[in-house]
């Protein structure tokens, strides 16, 4: 599967954590990231990820771009909801995208560690059939 990580400044900490916890759940499946949050957790972790512009410069956009086309199948994107960003139009596009298309966002840690294990246990193996079902229909 195809899973993006993103976190914002003062949640890099907590995507590197929770990545260096599920390395081994991660490794088995194909990473994306935003520029910054993808260099901090592949030297913590050693993971493969593709890393595409930081979220202000047009990550958040090259990922929805990638979910508009079918090419992702979940959001790990841990928000900080206390801190005014200035790409919040680009964030709040990016959760919109994800709820047009049925991918899986969880936006804080709670919700990563349930999607995880969901994760962990083929409980996202549909989203295969969603693609295979949708590219059938182009």
């Amino acid at each position: 599967m195809n899973i993006a990580l993103i976190a914002h400044d003062k949640k890099k900490q907590d995507i590197i954590g929770f990545s260096v916890a599920y390395k081994q759940i991660l490794s088995m499946h194909n990473l994306y990231a935003t520029g910054t949050t993808g260099k901090l957790i592949s030297e913590a972790t050693n993971l493969s990820i593709h890393r595409f512009q930081s979220g202000p410069l047009g990550g958040d956009q090259q990922i929805g771009a990638m979910i508009a086309n079918n090419e992702m199948d979940m959001v790990i994107f841990f928000r900080d909801p206390l801190t005014a960003q200035p790409h919040e139009p680009d964030v709040s596009a990016l959760m919109r995208v994800c709820d047009v298309h049925l991918i899986p966002l969880a936006t804080n840690l709670a919700a990563a560690e349930i999607a995880i294990h969901a994760l962990d246990r083929g409980d996202f193996q549909w989203r295969e059939i969603a693609k295979m079902k949708r590219d059938q229909s182009q």
